[in-house]
């Protein structure tokens, strides 16, 4: 990372929360100037250190009747960033995972429907960069917490 000081800092903080938040209310948080904002984003954008903003969409996890499933992919070639890329766009994905070994990519769906849960897998068995894939529904599943270790 390049030198970041605490403006930087509590700026990225901010934007963590936020990314959506108006120049003029960080402005008004870290009690500097609308200019300042702006400025300090352009470098924080030319240095790479803030490289994009997203939406976070909700795994609804409290949701009974999801169909939830592991799928593992294996790529062409180094084409991960791309294949990502299309994966981010897809509501239904809930996490991408890169891994090693015989798959590329684990990537954890969850849908409402079958029909709504074929329809995700050909639209990602149809990217031209993924050469093969497998999936498996989860049943069910049990979180571990630390107190029950």
């Amino acid at each position: 990372m390049t030198n970041i000081d605490n403006i930087d800092r509590l700026l990225i903080g901010l934007l963590r929360k936020d990314a959506r938040m108006p120049v003029a209310t960080l402005a008004k948080k870290i009690q500097v100037s609308r200019a300042t904002v702006q400025n300090r984003l352009a470098k924080l954008e030319k240095n790479g250190v803030i490289t994009g903003y997203t939406v976070l969409v909700s795994a609804a996890d409290n949701n009974d009747n999801a169909i939830k499933a592991i799928m593992c992919i294996e790529l062409k070639g180094n084409s991960s960033q791309t294949v990502k890329a299309k994966l981010m766009s897809e509501p239904s994905v809930c996490a991408i995972h890169n891994t090693n070994g015989r798959w590329d990519m684990l990537v954890e769906l969850q849908t409402n429907s079958l029909a709504e849960f074929d329809k995700i897998l050909s639209r990602i068995r149809s990217v031209n960069e993924v050469a093969a894939s497998e999936t498996n529904m989860l049943l069910s599943s049990h979180r571990i917490s630390a107190q029950q270790i």
